[in-house]
């Protein structure tokens, strides 16, 4: 594959999943799980460190314990940090020490092209392990993104992110608006729509209680379902030029200045996750994985109070998804690598579906949980949902700091909400930053 090429990897490809039962090799055994499968070398005990961010919902489905159950002298010691901009500076750090990462780290997908180029040799090569016999089964566009120049493999798929929008069915229906899914969507034929919406709901909403939760997740949602965003194929930069950043950009400009946000800064605001369960906002742009998120904010009182739909206009979109990756400075890689196939062969990736939603990039598992549906979002069949998402999403073009890129267009949407600053002023200062950011 070509340098340009791997420019344009694929994070999520139009059709591609329709055909994916053909991309997966045969199941590797060791992936499977079992004391064959994991159990640390000559029978020694090993202690493996694993740090993430966010909720890739492994410890929710209970993984890491039935790991070391199956696997006698295996010890898990894991950690998870809230906010993925936090969470990747620190690795960089240790990266480029040389010490201090944990034996498997978590790798965002915006992040990914810079882990396949500038910090390719941080990462144990997959290929040269016995996980190589696994990377067929994982969607082909994810692998690819994984690769680098050379051919080495630096991360093994976790989750992809098709898009829909969360809301409370008990904060709509207060308001005289739509729960049932299919009628919440025929009144969001566009992203107009949406927030033509959001004013009939701003009019008889309980007090206290917005539209949507931000500007930023707005405008992550819009883009989401783009091909080209930050980069174009050859790999240039041309969010300042792409006519579709900057109609994202002032759609949810027009929602935070017309006071339909709860003007929270995701993941990082303390009120942003209470807010999931006392009403703060009725809608929220919603990834598979996000389920899981609301399901642990929101707690057993919001079971039966929250629904999903698709984008407007039924559009298809993916934002997020993610890799495991085991650092080149892990003393124990082949445990570590042996760990990360377990985690994210077919039977696990189901696993972590259920218990969060994370939607599979594994090709069986996609096909597994295709009639899968959730009691606590009313019963919604999301395997369905997300399934029929993923596969109409369009391809989308990595670039090498597309995480900077979101982080300072989503910070500048932020000042509007908060600083009720003007949207263009806005915009000329989060262009002024990303150009002091990239150089």
């Amino acid at each position: 594959m070509t340098s340009r090429a791997r420019t344009a990897i694929a994070v999520m490809a139009a059709g591609a999943l329709v055909a994916l039962a053909g991309c997966g090799g045969e199941e590797a055994t060791a992936a499977e799980g079992g004391a064959d499968g994991g159990s640390s070398a000559g029978g020694e005990s090993v202690e493996l460190t694993v740090s993430l961010f966010g909720t890739f919902g492994m410890e929710e489905a209970g993984l890491f314990d039935q790991y070391e159950e199956e696997n006698p002298g295996v010890t898990i010691s894991y950690e998870t940090t809230q906010g993925e901009d936090t969470y990747w500076p620190a690795l960089l750090t240790k990266l480029n020490a040389g010490s201090g990462a944990s034996d498997i780290q978590g790798i965002e997908v915006a992040r990914i092209r810079t882990a396949t180029t500038e910090l390719a040799d941080k990462w144990v090569d997959l290929t040269q392990t016995e996980a190589a016999d696994q990377l067929g089964e994982y969607a082909q566009f994810k692998q690819d993104a994984a690769t680098t120049e050379d051919g080495a493999v630096v991360g093994l798929g976790t989750d992809i992110g098709p898009t829909g929008i969360c809301y409370r069915t008990d904060l709509l229906e207060e308001a005289g608006l739509p729960t049932d899914p299919d009628e919440l969507a025929a009144q969001m034929g566009s992203w107009e729509d949406y927030l033509a919406l959001g004013e009939q709901y701003k009019a008889s909403a309980p007090e206290g209680s917005a539209w949507t939760d931000s500007a930023g997740g707005l405008y992550n949602a819009i883009i989401s379902t783009e091909s080209e965003i930050y980069y174009d194929e050859a790999g240039e930069l041309v969010y300042d030029s792409n006519p579709a950043v900057k109609a994202a950009f002032d759609l949810s400009a027009q929602a935070a200045a017309d006071d339909l946000t709860a003007k929270f800064a995701q993941f990082e605001d303390p009120e942003w996750n209470p807010g999931f369960g006392n009403g703060a906002f009725a809608t929220i742009a919603c990834p598979s994985w996000m389920l899981g998120y609301i399901k642990g904010q929101a707690g057993d009182e919001g079971s039966g109070k929250w629904g999903v739909t698709s984008l407007p206009g039924g559009a298809a979109g993916n934002w997020g998804g993610a890799y495991l990756g085991v650092p080149a400075s892990s003393e124990n890689q082949e445990e570590a690598v042996k760990l990360a196939m377990w985690l994210t062969a077919p039977e696990q990736q189901e696993k972590v579906f259920a218990a969060g939603g994370n939607f599979p990039s594994n090709t069986t598992a996609i096909d597994a949980v295709a009639d899968t549906t959730d009691e606590y979002f009313s019963d919604a069949p999301i395997g369905q949902i997300f399934g029929d998402i993923a596969k109409n999403a369009p391809t989308q073009i990595l670039g090498p700091d597309d995480g900077v890129l979101k982080n300072e267009i989503t910070n500048a949407l932020l000042t509007i909400e908060v600083n009720d600053v003007d949207p263009e002023t806005a915009w000329t200062s989060a262009q002024r930053a990303i150009d002091n950011q990239l150089g």
